[in-house]
């Protein structure tokens, strides 16, 4: 007997996105969406209580700013604490994406766990397959990066604008391009300088924030 569409959506199977019990469930999903989409800004407090109700988990302190794209609304998402999200995030969440704490999207990040067979026969017949993305702690994921099915991006790591992110990155570096390489380590500079040539001022940084300046021969 063949397994049911619905079963294969989290196995990394190829499977018919449009079976009727898949299409079923997930309507309902966008439903919730397409009103949290409509909220006002001065709702905060509405939009984080939708958030939860649409997410799979939502940690304390998460914004996302409207508007949110989401193939399941969040159904499969799994975001840690103090998750920041400009505008125009696309989560295609047909299997789960797991955000771990503290990480930052720019606007325009799209991170799709979707993908579809190369060869033309199986695309005519509409099948997907899908494979789930890891972010860790402390990430920042630059405007318009695009992380592709199976990606896991290690704690630490900023990704900058416009990446295509195709294979894994390790923790503590910053990527680039398309597809997405290792540029550098994140490094000793990145203790003294954060934008070209402009200096952080740890005294005030630290007035302001209680942050007790990091030792630099350590990673973040």
């Amino acid at each position: 007997m063949a397994k049911a569409q619905r079963d294969k959506l989290h196995s990394e199977e190829l499977y018919l996105p449009g079976d009727e019990s898949i299409m079923v469930e997930q309507t309902a999903c966008m439903e919730k969406l397409y009103d949290f989409n409509a909220t006002r800004p001065s709702q905060g407090a509405l939009r984080e209580s939708m958030l939860h109700d649409m997410f799979a988990d939502l940690g304390e302190g998460c914004y996302i700013e409207p508007p949110l794209h989401s193939n399941w609304a969040g159904a499969h998402c799994h975001f840690g604490n103090h998750v920041y999200a400009n505008s125009n995030l696309t989560l295609v969440d047909d299997t789960h994406i797991y955000v771990d704490d503290n990480v930052m999207f720019g606007p325009n990040v799209v991170l799709a766990t979707a993908g579809h067979p190369i060869l033309p026969e199986l695309r005519m017949r509409e099948y997907q397959f899908n494979a789930p993305i890891h972010i860790g702690n402390n990430c920042w994921l630059g405007a318009g990066v695009i992380v592709l099915p199976g990606v896991t991006i290690g704690d630490n790591t900023v990704v900058g604008a416009g990446a295509v992110v195709t294979k894994d990155l390790p923790a503590n570096v910053v990527a680039v391009g398309n597809p997405a390489r290792v540029l550098r380590p994140i490094g000793e500079r990145d203790y003294d300088v954060y934008f070209k040539g402009r200096h952080i001022n740890w005294d005030e940084v630290c007035e302001e924030s209680g942050l007790t300046k990091p030792d630099s021969s350590q990673p973040c």
